[in-house]
């Protein structure tokens, strides 16, 4: 395979999937994309081998001229040195960026996901257009990254946009960052499910259709309450409203810091509907002040985003002068 612009790859390690592509740089279409589900007790081992081996699938014998990485994790970005995941352990202190440097031959750039997502729906998806956003994905996690002035806003520490820890209920449920009552222990996808399971035990005669949908509590999932909820079910309809809700108090408190032209939501749970968009919309221009403007939209690239930001990192190793807000001519 010849290509007559560089040859990017883009990789995405998502807390429960990994994901690999392959696009030529300032194109609009993958050449060749692949996903596969971290399996059951996954490392950093396991899930670093099952990247570059979908990377080699995607590739086809090529190589590529820069890598773009997404990472469900903070991460150290100027030297793409993962800190941790909440999800998938022995990921601390992994030199990713010179690992898969050494591997394909090629300059890396790591963010953390949530900016990988903020970066893809500024260039390509929901957020084309204006001049600063908030993204939060909402998924096994929620995480968030910011662009202002068409550049990622990364903070002090590099930590900026991580609104899924917003503590919103002091003696909430345990995060796993360690706090309680963070958004992401609300809101998230495991999350919800673990609420489910919780009001099942309490009120089993309320819960047949969730029950019914899921062949069992033990196989509940967050995407079952939010069918069973479109649905009409009401207790499926009240986990909903508690995540919507969750959500809008902290997109709402998150417009009154930043004020940003747009505020865009995707992630897995996105997805349930109107059971959680209609309490998130509520909620949130309740706690954003009146003066506040507030665009809240569903993100545009759906659980493309972060690999999509990825290789918008990589188009930018090709030209380092160029912003971030601009796409790298191939």
């Amino acid at each position: 395979m010849s290509h007559a612009s560089p040859l990017v790859l883009a990789l995405d390690f998502g807390g429960t999937k990994i994901s690999a592509a392959a696009v030529v740089a300032g194109e609009r279409d993958w050449l060749d994309l692949r996903r596969a589900l971290s399996p059951e007790g996954a490392d950093a081992d396991s899930d670093y081998r099952i990247a570059t081996e979908l990377a080699e699938e995607v590739l086809a014998g090529s190589a590529p001229a820069a890598v773009g990485v997404s990472f469900g994790g903070p991460v150290e970005a100027g030297s793409g040195t993962v800190k941790l995941s909440h999800h998938v352990p022995g990921w601390e202190g992994v030199a990713l960026a010179r690992e898969l440097e050494a591997r394909f031959g090629a300059g890396v750039r790591v963010e953390n996901d949530g900016i990988a997502g903020a970066l893809g729906e500024y260039r390509y998806g929901a957020g084309q257009g204006v001049n600063s956003l908030l993204y939060l994905t909402v998924s096994t996690g929620v995480g968030g990254g910011i662009v202002a002035g068409g550049e990622i806003w990364r903070g002090a520490d590099g930590m900026a946009g991580h609104v899924g820890h917003l503590r919103l209920e002091p003696d909430g449920p345990e995060c796993v960052c360690g706090s309680r009552g963070c958004l992401e222990s609300i809101a998230a996808g495991p999350a919800i499910a673990r609420e489910a399971r919780w009001r099942i035990e309490r009120e089993p005669e309320r819960a047949r259709a969730l029950l019914e949908l899921a062949g069992g509590a033990a196989n509940l999932t967050a995407r079952h309450v939010a069918e069973a909820a479109r649905g009409g079910d009401a207790m499926a309809l009240e986990l909903m409203e508690r995540a919507g809700s969750a959500l809008g108090i902290a997109i709402g408190s998150a417009a009154n810091l930043l004020n940003p032209d747009a505020i865009l939501v995707g992630g897995g749970v996105s997805k349930a509907g109107e059971p959680l968009w209609g309490p998130l919309l509520r909620r949130a221009r309740e706690t954003a002040m009146p003066e506040v403007s507030l665009d809240v939209r569903p993100a545009g690239l759906g659980d493309d985003a972060p690999l999509w930001g990825a290789a918008a990192l990589a188009y930018r190793l090709l030209d380092p002068s160029t912003p971030a807000g601009r796409a790298v001519k191939g």
